[in-house]
């Protein structure tokens, strides 16, 4: 009996790996069909996770509008999109120059959009924009170009395709954030530089996204442990948060910057 349960065990995690795999396929197909022929706003398309986000939804179907402020970037992105797909089962992108920053032009991109397909069906609020340094450091001037990259500008946006939303009774809106949405961190007094080694990869987020838009779901926190347990600590245990925090000021304070 004995012998039998452990050569039974190898088979057993193999057919839970297979039916695992099985579900994993399944779900990104399934999640693909959702989103084919639905027209697709990104902004900052040309961002990391931007880029990932486009080749996933364009992928399956989608009728994609890719934004960012550099159009060269985004004629690589269109190239990159276009070599690889089967032009039977997907749409050609339709490429806006679109700096968030700058709220006077939102406006006329939401209405160049709306004009060119009639409708939007997923809007991805990704762009935003990150300074590294001390509050003291940071000029009013800066603070509030980056609250017009980072608030003004999505919201700008998003009113302006939301009418028609509403209208139709069908939409989604994507709003993509990082994990300093949920805790402070010192010298990232307005958004901060992030780094792959502590953040999840691009990847994982687009097909993240990608799901999230199939289930409709209203919130989906992704960290790795470290960060994700930061903001467990700083829920439950505050003054151990804070305190470990300021040895990382004093830390800092005592290391002479770079440059």
């Amino acid at each position: 009996m004995g012998v039998t349960a452990v050569l039974m065990l190898p088979l057993l995690l193999l057919g839970i790996s297979g039916l695992l795999f099985i579900y994993q396929e399944v779900s990104r197909l399934w999640s693909k069909s959702v989103v084919q022929n639905k027209v697709v706003v990104i902004t900052d398309a040309i961002s990391g996770l931007g880029k990932e986000c486009a080749r996933v939804f364009h992928t399956g179907g989608a009728r994609l509008v890719l934004c960012g402020k550099n159009w060269e970037r985004l004629e690589i992105l269109y190239d990159a999109l276009t070599s690889v797909a089967d032009p039977s089962k997907t749409f050609t992108p339709k490429l806006v120059l679109l700096d968030l920053s700058d709220i006077s032009c939102v406006q006329d991109v939401a209405k160049e959009v709306l004009d060119c397909y009639g409708c939007v069906d997923i809007l991805i609020n990704n762009a935003s924009m990150k300074i590294k340094g001390p509050a003291h450091k940071i000029s009013l001037e800066l603070d509030k170009k980056i609250m017009d990259a980072n608030y003004f500008g999505p919201i700008t946006l998003t009113k302006a395709l939301l009418p028609d939303m509403i209208s139709r009774r069908t939409g989604q809106i994507v709003l993509v954030n990082n994990i300093q949405g949920k805790l402070g961190i010192p010298f990232r007094t307005a958004f901060f530089f992030r780094k792959l080694a502590y953040g999840v990869h691009p990847v994982d987020v687009a097909e993240e996204v990608m799901r999230t838009v199939r289930r409709k779901k209203q919130e989906v926190f992704m960290a790795n442990p470290i960060p994700k347990a930061a903001v467990y600590i700083r829920t439950f245990f505050p003054e151990f948060f804070f305190a470990v925090v300021a040895c990382g000021v004093k830390e800092k304070l005592s290391v002479p910057e770079e440059g």
